[in-house]
């Protein structure tokens, strides 16, 4: 089994927590697949830890992905790390299918010379945000990071945090006020794909925004959205 190849254009493709298509999601053989092709960028997401670590891993609960239940936000990282995660094609369980702290794929990101986009999951304080920027600038990978959220106020504390950063305000539909939003802290948009039309397309570019479509996986959609002009297409499996 591979990634399934598309006329992408000038589309950057963003794998969707790794190539979670192929390995489990949010785990560094994920990123590490990532890393090994021609994506443009490796998406993941972030939680703060009951003990105040960063733990790479999307869900509130664990079960899903691991047949433990814990709640992540309210575990520390050592419980957290400890667990195994299911391989994504056999279903069981592998040794070294375990939840990464955020410096560790980070890291990866670097040493393949991948886009790092970052989701923070779940609103966020100042002082967290503040952290989580101060680990990738120690990194020195900032200039390669692209923060993504949900929350408002994030990405509010990521721009005045980063004048210059590329910041995403993610969202499941379109509403004229978004827009106004955007313009007031020079955001992009990161959208559920099946909300994009060619007219919001030339919306967002006319008043100088990038748009990132989540998840695409059907290959004929994709060159549908890359046709229309997106910028960036998120997907588990295409390349």
């Amino acid at each position: 089994m591979d990634t399934v190849k598309i006329n992408k254009g000038n589309v950057k493709i963003i794998a969707h927590r790794g190539v979670s298509g192929l390995e489990c999601e949010n785990t560094c053989a994920a990123f590490v697949a990532a890393g090994n092709r021609s994506y443009f960028g490796i998406e993941t997401d972030t939680h703060v830890t009951s003990d105040g670590q960063f733990a790479i891993f999307h869900d509130d609960n664990t079960e899903r992905v691991s047949g433990v239940s814990l709640e992540v936000e309210a575990s520390t990282y050592a419980e957290l790390s400890s667990l195994r995660l299911f391989d994504k094609q056999e279903g069981l369980t592998r040794s070294d299918l375990v939840i990464p702290k955020l410096d560790e794929y980070v890291r990866i990101c670097k040493r393949y010379g991948k886009v790092a986009v970052l989701e923070l999951k779940n609103a966020m304080t100042k002082e967290v945000c503040t952290r989580i920027v101060d680990i990738i600038r120690e990194l020195e990978y900032l200039e390669k990071t692209v923060f993504i959220s949900f929350s408002q106020q994030n990405c509010v504390y990521l721009r005045e945090l980063l004048p210059d950063a590329k910041i995403q305000f993610l969202t499941t539909k379109w509403e004229p006020e978004v827009l106004d939003f955007l313009k007031e802290y020079r955001l992009d948009l990161d959208i559920l794909h099946k909300r994009v039309t060619k007219e919001l397309v030339e919306l967002l570019h006319a008043n100088g925004h990038e748009i990132n479509v989540w998840t695409v996986d059907d290959a004929a959609r994709a060159e549908e959205l890359a046709d229309m002009g997106v910028d960036y297409i998120t997907s588990n499996i295409l390349e």
